[in-house]
């Protein structure tokens, strides 16, 4: 038997789900049940008929998933495998924030530690930041931890004050332009598609910005043939799948989560039949946090 079809074997033994991030491996998103970007795969784990959880993803998704599945038993294939960025605030400053502005939203990316999201008042998505950023009453918005989708986010919403906090991802940060125009030279008719989690000098030479299921939608609804990606190269995967027909390009030094590619077939496998590594969530720190979640997901319909 082989890897693969043991998976599937203690899956319906263990009655077990396997989400998995855009990130994350091919052969990974290839043997998952629901794959997408973190909005996509916090709105549907919530909806999961299946007592078990597979959350192949780095520890922010599994502990999200925990807190709105109590009830539910929440494995991660590898338990090192973090986020940077997920760290990159500090209550401290979110209450000096909250001293200095009377009328203040503190909006937390979901790509933070459930302790940062207990002292939010809503969670945000890359693909949602926008609509729920408007929807708010306060005038003035505190975002964690990322400084540059919070540009990207305020440069649209002008009538907001935004207050920035100086968290970025590590990998997002680390794309530059040069080697974009590079690949714009080589590949003339390419479109650039890219995240909000790059810098702004990233961002302006963009045709299209967006969360990742933003930029494969994208890729999929444009006459485009040919597309220079700025995001994790975990993408091509979906991309290539659904486009078939359509090249991609990624920059010379490539965007690469050492993380996501922590998590293997052969970790999922070991978590179906031992049931190590599950994600616990502290009582009161799951119902302080999920106040923030909730309202994203009531926001974001």
């Amino acid at each position: 038997m082989t890897i693969i079809e043991q998976i599937h074997q203690l899956k319906k033994e263990k009655n077990a789900v396997i989400l998995a991030h855009y990130y994350v491996r091919p052969e990974v998103q290839e043997i998952a049940d629901y794959i997408g970007d973190s909005f996509y795969l916090s709105r549907v784990a919530v909806g999961l008929k299946e007592q078990t959880i597979v959350f192949c993803g780095v520890s922010f998704m599994g502990e999200s998933a925990k807190i709105l599945n109590p009830e539910k038993t929440v494995l991660m294939p590898d338990m090192k495998a973090d986020c940077a960025m997920a760290h990159m605030a500090d209550k401290e400053t979110i209450q000096k924030m909250r001293d200095i502005y009377e009328d203040l939203a503190v909006v937390c990316y979901i790509n933070s530690t459930a302790d940062l999201k207990q002292y939010s008042d809503v969670c945000v998505t890359s693909a949602n930041a926008l609509k729920i950023v408007r929807a708010l009453p306060q005038k003035n918005i505190f975002f964690i931890p990322d400084k540059n989708l919070a540009h990207f986010v305020a440069e649209q919403v002008p009538e907001k004050h935004f207050v920035f906090n100086e968290g970025y991802c590590p990998i997002h940060e680390k794309m530059e332009k040069e080697e974009i125009l590079k690949e714009k030279k080589a590949h003339p008719k390419a479109e650039v598609l890219v995240h909000p989690e790059c810098t702004k000098s990233v961002r302006r030479l963009a045709d299209y910005i967006g969360s990742t299921a933003g930029i494969i939608s994208y890729a999929v609804k444009s006459e485009c043939k040919e597309f220079i990606v700025c995001t994790e190269t975990g993408v091509q995967y979906e991309l290539k799948r659904q486009n078939p027909d359509k090249q991609f390009y990624f920059t010379e030094t490539e965007p690469i989560c050492g993380d996501m590619k922590q998590i293997t077939l052969e970790k999922i496998l070991h978590v179906l039949e031992t049931g190590e590594n599950e994600v616990h969530v502290p009582k009161q720190l799951r119902e302080n946090s999920k106040k923030a979640l909730e309202k994203m997901l009531e926001l974001a319909q």
